[in-house]
């Protein structure tokens, strides 16, 4: 289980969204390369946690490994 004041310290969802956009993918483009509908990937930016398995999909279509940010992280602690 994750501790609360860890997931308060990075909003996943939020960081997604943002590497997202600067790539200039589109949602339709996004939902196609993890299967799901639109409205799940924009439920996605609003998640402060994510599964580890759906993480792990994201970062393979956007090629950028968002489990960089929780090892910066803990490097911190």
């Amino acid at each position: 289980m994750v501790p609360p004041f860890f997931i308060n310290m990075i909003h996943i969802g939020k960081i997604i969204e943002e590497e997202f956009y600067r790539q200039g993918r589109s949602v339709s483009w996004l939902a196609n390369k993890l299967c799901c509908d639109r409205t799940n990937v924009y439920n996605i930016f609003k998640r402060e946690s994510i599964d580890t398995a759906l993480l792990v999909k994201i970062s393979k279509a956007l090629n950028y490994n968002f489990f960089d940010c929780y090892i910066e992280f803990l490097k911190e602690l």
